[in-house]
């Protein structure tokens, strides 16, 4: 308007007035935005810890002390491992109101994360004019192995409710051999169970009453090598195994088992001795969140003799690792049969699901043809490291990375009720 000023005069008034307009309206909204102190409040509110692979709820609590309806941009500084550069969130607040927003963030990394200050920019009717406000000064959150997938199964495994996540029921063979008490015959009692000398003392039927067998060793052993470095939706296999390892220990103390966990690589490390009291769980949990690796070649060797050495007696040995070829495996395989003479072991590898894509879809041209018969090699392969295990009558379990916790839970209470261990 200023220019066409210079061309029409009357034209340069009405540019000068709407300038004083403007200069105003500036003046206005600075004063209403900042006539008191205190106009807005913000509070964040974090659990005490993050589950490392899961979502995780952030709270954000806004409360408007202004008389006016506002606008607000909320900018809070997440940890910079999640690389967020354009977090936004943006709301209208009606006059002397409060509200509760909320957000979440999925960890792929164990470790501390650090928040920094929660930005809230408001402005309002007009929008000429933003001010900011800043809540919560540096806050430090540990991210631990996934205690959300604890909680889940914590109460199924108690129950054995598990069929609806995809777990099938085993039917129990024979009896267990842990023996609790002689007692009178009753109808509907195993025929088999009577005990023929107390029957003959008492002159009554007497049978033996079994119970489950309790208390017996289950050690979660997690490869920290190299081969546990491959990724799968952000998280890598060993963080993977050391979700499951912290589920699979819990299940087991509710089933009265005794649970433990170590890793290794070029040595054996981060030992928590397989035992059932109170402090079990927080043991394993400090321990896996402390768990550093180097991804060096794991020495299997190592790994046969320390648990020659330090574990005495029969345990169940769930072993979180990774084979792609069987000229792979037939290099450990000396060292695993060595620990299943022992042990009950159960060796747990990973499919490689990036795969998937190139076998189900079609070849066009020769090299997608090279590419889909090459990834079908490798898929079968995994399946001919399963029959060789089986060869030499060591368990395994071929799972997928999301599968891995439901598939070791249903391994191991197949194992208990055929009574295996």
């Amino acid at each position: 308007m200023f220019i066409l000023g210079f061309v029409f005069p009357r034209w340069f008034n009405i540019a000068k007035l709407f300038l004083l307009i403007f200069l105003a309206l500036n003046v206005l909204d600075t004063l209403i935005l900042f006539y008191t102190y205190k106009g807005i409040n913000g509070v964040r509110r974090l659990p005490e810890k993050l589950s490392n692979g899961d979502e995780n709820p952030v709270g954000l609590k806004i409360e408007n002390f202004y008389t006016f309806p506002i606008y607000v941009v909320i900018i809070d500084e997440i940890p910079e491992q999640f690389q967020a550069r354009n977090f936004k969130i943006e709301r209208k607040l009606a006059p002397l109101s409060s509200t509760e927003l909320q957000y979440k963030i999925r960890p792929t990394e164990r470790g501390e994360y650090h928040f920094g200050k929660l930005n809230i920019y408001i402005s309002s009717i007009f929008g000429l004019i933003s001010r900011r406000f800043s809540f919560n000064d540096d806050t430090v959150i540990p991210t631990y192995p996934s205690f959300m997938q604890l909680r889940k199964y914590d109460l199924l495994a108690i129950s054995n409710n598990l069929q609806q996540y995809g777990i099938k029921k085993v039917r129990r063979l024979g009896h267990t051999m842990e023996f609790e008490q002689i007692k009178d015959y009753v109808l509907g009692d195993d025929l088999r169970t009577i005990n023929w000398k107390a029957t003959a003392k008492k002159n009554q039927l007497m049978v033996n009453q079994f119970q489950d067998e309790k208390s017996q060793p289950v050690y979660s052993v997690i490869d920290k090598g190299r081969v546990m470095r491959m990724p799968f939706e952000g998280l890598s296999l060993l963080d993977y195994a050391i979700n499951a390892s912290l589920v699979i220990s819990n299940v087991a103390l509710k089933k009265q088992d005794k649970a433990g966990v170590f890793s290794f690589s070029k040595k054996v490390e981060n030992r928590v001795v397989a035992e059932r009291r109170t402090s079990q769980m927080n043991l394993i949990l400090e321990n896996l969140y402390n768990l550093k690796t180097n991804f060096y070649e794991s020495d299997f060797g190592r790994l046969y003799s320390d648990i020659k050495r330090n574990i005495k007696h029969r345990s169940l040995v769930l072993l979180y690792t990774n084979f792609e070829t069987l000229d792979g495996l037939h290099r450990q395989i000396p060292y695993l049969k060595g620990i299943a003479n022992s042990h009950l072991l159960v060796v747990i590898f990973f499919k490689n699901t990036e795969l998937n894509s190139l076998i189900t879809e079609k070849a066009e041209t020769v090299q997608q043809a090279y590419d889909k018969v090459i990834a079908e090699k490798f898929a079968f392969e995994k399946r001919l490291i399963v029959n060789e295990l089986k060869k030499y009558g060591i368990q395994s379990i071929l799972t997928s990375p999301e599968d891995l916790t439901i598939d070791t839970i249903n391994k191991y209470l197949e194992i208990k009720a055929r009574g295996l261990l």
